[in-house]
């Protein structure tokens, strides 16, 4: 009670931070020192921290197009100037446009929103461009917990050998939303002006939910809860899957293994805010593609499915469902549809 009470000005819980690197970034190939690591209240509150510190008028900041919403406006708010970085199905394209960037913001775990893991390639080739052309990387390593691979390819912060690789990791996803406990890893000099403006701002996440995570992860239930989490989204990773390929064909975008979601293009002419009203309607919540993209005049036909909350038996029929929806927006009844023939 008395640790749980305590005001510890802007220092973390040791033990929580121990467990990061013992039992969390250890497993992504990342071996830092204690005041390398810097506790926050997720992965947005890092990117707000390092928006403070870094960005401003004047900044280019290189970002996935189609990419992480709240990256591109938590930055933009600060003032930073966000340049679109083209996508393949390695990841982000490696180019001259990364040249003029001072930063490079990146999800090449499971990319934000396509999915996409980022091959060993191309994430050599980042490293050796940004070291050439003088720019940092920023490394969300989004959804890493639940990657589906045997082998998951390790972090990009794991194989810099420069210093210019920041990365930014959560709990969130993995063990709890609403914990909020997130970790920013760094050099040492980046980290402690975090913790000087995470003092201003609020000194430091509650100390009770630090040691909380702590004693979870050291006694080993963390692993556990990973390994299940493993399968039980495998399993709806593939019931999903199946689904698609026969109710949606051709419809997945990077057909990866891993994460929470799944990235579709539908057919050329759907009304996005008439499908989702539609959709609600017959009781399936889908995710508008738009928002994603960076341009004011992005591509209306693409949608993101999550499966993480839905039970595996309500998969199939709710993409049945969305697959008549979309079916009745794209074509006319007297228009023959292959959407139509799938179901």
């Amino acid at each position: 009670m008395k640790a749980w009470v305590s005001d510890f000005m802007d220092n973390d819980d040791e033990f929580l931070v121990d467990q990061l690197k013992q039992h969390v970034l250890s497993k992504r190939g990342i071996q830092v020192g204690t005041d390398e690591i810097l506790v926050t209240v997720g992965t947005q509150n890092s990117l707000y921290l390092l928006a403070s510190l870094l960005g401003g008028k004047g900044t280019r900041l290189g970002m996935e197009d189609p990419g992480y919403p709240d990256a591109r406006n938590i930055f933009a708010h600060h003032g930073a100037e966000v340049v679109p970085l083209g996508m393949d199905d390695q990841g982000v394209i490696p180019g001259s446009q990364m040249d003029t960037c001072n930063y490079v913001y990146l999800t090449p775990s499971h990319q934000v929103p396509t999915n996409v893991t980022m091959s060993m390639e191309r994430r050599q080739t980042l490293l050796s461009q940004a070291s050439k052309k003088d720019f940092i990387i920023i490394e969300d390593d989004y959804e890493s917990e639940t990657n589906l691979q045997a082998q998951p390819h390790p972090a990009l912060k794991s194989l810099d050998q420069s210093g210019r690789v920041i990365y930014v990791g959560s709990l969130s996803k993995s063990l709890s939303r609403g914990l909020r406990i997130g970790f920013l890893v760094a050099d040492a000099e980046l980290i402690e002006q975090a913790r000087m403006l995470r003092r201003l701002m609020y000194r430091h996440p509650p100390m009770n939910n630090q040691i909380t995570a702590a004693l979870f992860i050291s006694m080993g239930y963390y692993d556990s809860y990973l390994r299940k989490l493993r399968k039980s989204y495998g399993e709806k990773w593939q019931v999903m899957s199946e689904a698609l390929e026969r109710y949606l064909p051709g419809s997945i975008i990077n057909h990866t293994s891993g994460g929470c979601s799944f990235w579709l293009q539908l057919p050329d002419g759907i009304d996005l805010d008439s499908l989702v009203s539609s959709c609600a309607t017959e009781g399936i919540i889908i995710e508008p593609g738009d928002v994603h993209f960076l341009s004011s005049k992005s591509p209306g036909n693409f949608i993101r499915l999550g499966f993480s909350a839905i039970a595996p038996e309500a998969i199939t029929p709710g993409i049945q469902i969305l697959s008549q929806v979309i079916s009745t927006q794209a074509y006319p009844l007297d228009c023959p549809s292959r959407l139509l023939v799938a179901v």
